[in-house]
């Protein structure tokens, strides 16, 4: 992971993590990702003002989390309760181009853990189909990040889970977890080797 020595794991309230509608700043997010997959959510920034909007179709950017535990053995998973599926803590921008921001901020809500830490350089990007009731299908350009919890967190969830589950990051195949889940962990998991510790 070339570029880390610039780098440091940002709590809430980091000056790197504020909110902002200046597209340039997601833009600038995507800079390590120059293959078709990273075209596309350029593309989607550049063809779309309101790509960080619920409402921007043919979809619109999210922000989610992989959140691990302090020792960077599990990953947390809610068990989503629009989706019924097991998925990592995320969602919707609204109008937040700061996609590191929107991804730290959903995984406190869904979590209730205080004292998350977010490594500020995206770890996967994943382009997906949703169908939730009552909206049309749309896309969710998904730019996720690892998130670390402090030592003995206790996850809280909200309306958004109906249970939360910490699960071992080399155990998602066996969970059910989607294969973009999946891969996710991976990432994290050699990306944990390589990072200094929050």
């Amino acid at each position: 992971m070339s570029g880390t020595e610039e780098l440091t794991w940002q709590g809430e309230g980091h000056a790197l993590l504020a909110s902002t509608e200046d597209l340039a700043v997601a833009r600038k997010l995507l800079a390590e990702f120059d293959d078709d997959l990273g075209d596309r959510y350029r593309a989607l920034i550049d063809g779309h003002p309101d790509a960080t909007v619920r409402t921007c179709r043919p979809g619109h950017l999210t922000g989610s989390a992989l959140v691990v535990d302090s020792a960077g053995t599990n990953t947390l998973l809610m068990l989503h309760a629009k989706f019924g599926r097991w998925l990592q803590p995320g969602g919707h921008a609204d109008g937040d181009a700061n996609l590191a921001a929107v991804a730290l901020r959903e995984a406190t809500e869904e979590t209730g853990i205080d004292g998350l830490r977010i490594w500020p350089r995206p770890l996967h990007l994943d382009i997906h189909e949703v169908d939730p009731p009552g909206e049309d299908p749309h896309l969710h350009f998904d730019v996720r990040f690892l998130v670390q919890a402090p030592a003995g967190a206790r996850p809280q969830g909200n309306h958004e889970s109906r249970a939360l589950r910490w699960v071992p990051l080399d155990g998602l195949a066996d969970f059910g977890c989607d294969p973009g889940l999946v891969h996710l962990a991976q990432l994290g998991a050699e990306a944990l080797a390589e990072l200094p510790k929050p």
